[in-house]
């Protein structure tokens, strides 16, 4: 039997329950920590314990009936063909549900009838369309606890099909976790209890389910078995991924806990990919959340950069689209591909690919859930009108790039799959198979036969009626059917003197008698077991059918990231030329140029509120000029025009045109940011807390290819206390890791930097007072701002006259006093103790070489080189 977690222990004591009873609690003991749906009838009934959750979590109603043991029966139940909306509440809630049909014939034996848990739904292997919004992926994440700090990562999208591996240091786990997004994360039942709680302590996204299993069941041997088997292949040399023992074992339980959810082997699944730390930019969770790249900082999923950039016309499209945003690689070659498709596209064709990709079906999942064979026949009547518009797409597409050339191989779909769909499958199918009326006509000759007995029902029965009339003299006599007495014949109570004598009662009602003669009862006989043997072939011929689409799975899983990437580009392509968005290009040095940047979710927000226009900036950063100081008053755009260089340089790495007139970006490793000011009360973390465990990270973590945003760091302390660490972060990214570095603050003391820091300049957003007003002009200018203007903000948000004046009155005074007694302190000067520290003749050569970039030989010049300084005294 499917099971997902290990039983309770033992073998249930079922003495003393009814059969019934005793079959469920069965059941249940192989699942003790998931609500069991047990299939009665057009009702999933739950009991005991899981009716009383259920009833709390779905506020439905809680019932008693009979008795098993003793004991009064407590149960709730939900209709079935409903289900699929009470199962999304509960899995929202972090529930996972084992659903439980019956499988047997009734009265084939003594007994209830047979049952078992065909499938288990949890919130990391959802696959079902009504449970999963369109734009969104279920992930399931298994994380191993391995061997000297190494953790191993293993983490598959069930409807994808695409599995994934990656090991990490323990101290990298959270940001791993964040990039992975989860939405249920397995681990093993014998993580030590401090890892537990680092565990549980993740969980920042909010809906990640945390799954405990079986600890056997990460092991690094089975997994490296079950990975082979996936993939058929003998070895995974040729993925890298055959010494990643600890992800072998995360894979392990993986793949297990996946196949036994789902109740069979994923047969889909088929590649396999392995995430190096060094390979993607690094997106930390604060500088997603800062970015807003997929929610707002109010948890909101618009006004998002994803929102602004999803015009795709399918779900898969979106979900590529998202993919490409949140994992943009360091190399820049498949950013650069995504540029030439889209240049391609812009020229002319993407307007008629995008009306062709309109209504087509979601080919992504029902590939998957035909691999599991829960797919349902509108859905494969969707998938056959996919495929013939398939054909269309590749004509559609010019070969003229890398990409495009690719894609338009993987478009063609599987040679007589849609033909085989359009001669199985009716046009309009019934949503369940159990139904009937799935099968064309005209596909099976036996069928057709059964269905012709049922079609002459009617005819018989009038003709029935109109013999019997006649021959009765009743004329109000009826011949119908119901589900419940079958065929019958009704006469009235006013009539019953009449009825002949081969007529037998079936059943008195109120004001009428139903009876049944031989000719009809033969008719039924016949009629119903039509419909029976009806049924039952259209469910043979239906599984015979998903037999014949499983060697199609591979071509369609192609066929259907295909369709999904090019929605993704034209939806690029539509952005970039509905928004006025220019080719990024890419250059070996180091550096960010870029003319008349925007923020592209700022400005489509203006157009659409205001109909205002944007102020575009230039930045101009490179190794004579690493850092800005940002000056200028509150509201004046300091922490827009940060963010908006950071999005530049993240859309033109996923491979997206960007908001400017024109854009050239260097190497580029992560994105940084410390933004905003907010409590982790959850976590004991105060705001001033929280923003130098970002800073520090931030300062870790950064490297001279990184670009840094920080705003307002030091401003949760005290004045001096903030003023000398803002000083200190400061001259730590500017002397010691060199990263680009965006870096505003409203003490003016910092203006005083670059003189004493060549790669520093500073900058300001410029304001001008008129009379008591204040104008922000959103403009990046050269030089330091020459006041903060707060008390003018201040008045502008609504602070009553008398404080004002009060402190335009004070602040008078405090300015004098300090110009009186203002002693030269130098900021920035380094420690002695920090001085001593500085790095050696090696290590600064050490730091300047970049391996990735050398030949063999350059490398081993080097090596000599710095040996020579090491024994140089």
């Amino acid at each position: 039997m499917l099971r997902t977690e290990p039983p309770s222990g033992g073998t249930p004591d079922l003495s003393g329950h009814t059969p019934m009873m005793a079959q469920y609690l069965a059941i249940k003991h192989e699942y003790p920590g998931t609500l069991v749906f047990y299939r009665m009838g057009d009702f999933y009934e739950l009991f005991f314990g899981d009716a009383e959750k259920a009833a709390r979590l779905l506020d439905i109603t809680l019932t008693r009936r009979g008795n098993s043991n003793g004991e009064p029966v407590v149960m709730a139940g939900v209709p079935f063909h409903s289900v699929e909306g009470y199962l999304a509440r509960l899995i929202k809630q972090g529930e996972s549900v084992a659903i439980c049909e019956q499988v047997g014939d009734v009265g084939a034996s003594k007994g209830p009838v047979e049952r078992k848990v065909v499938r288990v739904v949890t919130p990391g292997t959802l696959t079902d369309t009504e449970l999963l919004a369109d734009k969104s992926e279920a992930v399931l994440l298994a994380v191993h606890q391995g061997s000297r700090h190494r953790c191993g990562l293993a983490w598959l999208s069930v409807t994808q099909g695409a599995l994934q591996l990656a090991e990490c240091a323990g101290d990298e786990l959270e940001g791993w976790i964040a990039r992975i997004g989860p939405s249920e994360l397995l681990h093993g039942s014998d993580v030590t209890d401090t890892f537990r709680q680092r565990l549980r302590a993740l969980r920042f996204a909010g809906d990640v389910s945390m799954t405990e299993r079986p600890a056997f069941q990460f092991d690094e041997g089975l997994g490296l078995r079950k990975l082979l088997e996936q993939l058929n292949a003998s070895t995974l040399q040729a993925w890298g991924a055959d010494t990643l023992v600890h992800a072998h074992a995360a894979a392990a339980a993986l793949l297990t806990y996946a196949e036994h959810t789902q109740g069979r082997a994923l047969s889909h699944v088929q590649s396999l990919q392995v995430q190096r730390d060094d390979e993607l930019i690094d997106l930390p969770i604060t500088t997603r959340r800062n970015l807003e790249l997929v929610q707002t900082l109010r948890g909101e999923d618009s006004p998002t950069l994803f929102s602004l950039l999803d015009s795709c016309m399918t779900g898969m499209g979106s979900r590529q689209l998202k993919c490409w945003l949140l994992e943009p690689r360091r190399d820049r070659t498949q950013a650069t591909q995504r540029h030439d498709a889209i240049e391609l596209l812009r020229a002319g064709g993407f307007k008629r690919l995008r009306e062709e990709l309109k209504g087509t079906s979601d080919v992504e999942r029902i590939t998957a859930r035909t691999a599991l064979r829960q797919v349902r026949p509108r859905e494969l009547v969707g998938l056959r009108q996919s495929l013939e518009k398939a054909a269309h797409f590749a004509a559609s597409v010019e070969p003229a790039t890398a990409l495009l050339e690719q894609l338009r191989k993987d478009l063609h779909p599987p040679a007589g799959c849609a033909g085989l769909l359009a001669r199985c499958l009716m046009e309009e199918p019934a949503a369940l198979v159990r139904d009937g009326g799935v099968i064309a006509t005209g596909f099976d000759a036996e069928l057709d036969e059964l269905r012709a007995i049922q079609d002459n029902a009617d005819g018989f029965l009038l003709q029935l009626e109109a013999r019997e009339r006649e021959r009765t003299g009743i004329a109000n006599l009826k011949v119908q059917f119901n589900r419940v007495h079958g065929f019958y014949i009704e006469v009235t109570q006013g009539q019953l003197d009449k009825v002949p004598a081969d007529y037998r009662r079936r059943q008195t009602l109120k004001n009428a008698e139903r009876f049944i003669t031989p000719e009809l009862k033969a008719f039924e006989d016949k009629a119903l077991s039509a419909q029976e043997r009806a049924l039952a072939r259209e469910k043979f011929l239906y599984e015979q059918l998903l037999d014949a689409l499983q060697p199609h799975v591979p071509a369609l899983t192609r066929l259907a990231r295909a369709i999904a990437s090019l929605d993704a580009l034209c939806a690029l392509a539509e952005r970039s030329l509905t928004l006025n968005w220019c080719r990024p290009q890419f250059t070996r040095e180091p550096g960010i140029e870029i003319v008349q940047g925007r923020h592209p979710v700022v400005e489509a927000r203006l157009a659409e509120t205001t109909g205002g226009s944007f102020i575009a900036n230039d930045t101009r950063l490179g190794p004579k000029q690493r850092m800005q100081v940002i000056t200028g008053p509150n509201m004046g755009g300091k922490s827009t025009y940060m963010r908006q260089v950071a999005l530049v340089c993240l859309l033109a790495a996923m491979g997206s045109y960007v908001p400017a007139q024109a854009c050239r970006l260097g190497p580029m490793d992560a994105i940084h940011t410390r933004i905003g000011a907010a409590d982790d009360l959850a976590n004991a973390q105060s705001t001033f807390m929280l923003e130098m465990t970002e800073a520090a990270q931030i300062l870790h973590a950064a490297t001279p290819q990184s670009l840094v945003l920080m705003d307002e760091i030091g401003r949760g302390t005290s004045t001096f206390d903030g003023l000398a660490l803002a000083a200190g972060i400061a001259s730590h990214l500017h002397d010691r890791t060199q990263a680009f570095t965006l870096f505003a603050t409203h003490y003016f003391e910092l203006t005083e930097f670059p003189a004493q820091h060549h790669a520093a300049v500073n900058v300001h957003v410029s304001a001008t007072e008129s009379g008591t007003d204040i104008v922000f002009l959103h403009e990046i200018q050269p030089g330091p701002a020459s006041r903060s203007y707060g008390i003018q903000v201040a008045r502008l948000a609504g602070m009553p006259a008398a404080v004002v004046k009060h402190s335009q009155a004070a602040l008078q005074r405090l300015e004098e006093q300090q110009h009186l007694a203002r002693e030269q302190v130098d900021l920035f000067a380094t420690p002695p103790e920090v001085a001593a520290a500085a790095p050696s003749a090696v290590e600064a050569a050490l730091g300047q070489l970049d391996p990735d970039t050398m030949s063999p030989r350059e490398a081993l010049d080097a090596l000599y080189a710095l040996k020579k300084k090491l024994d140089t005294p």
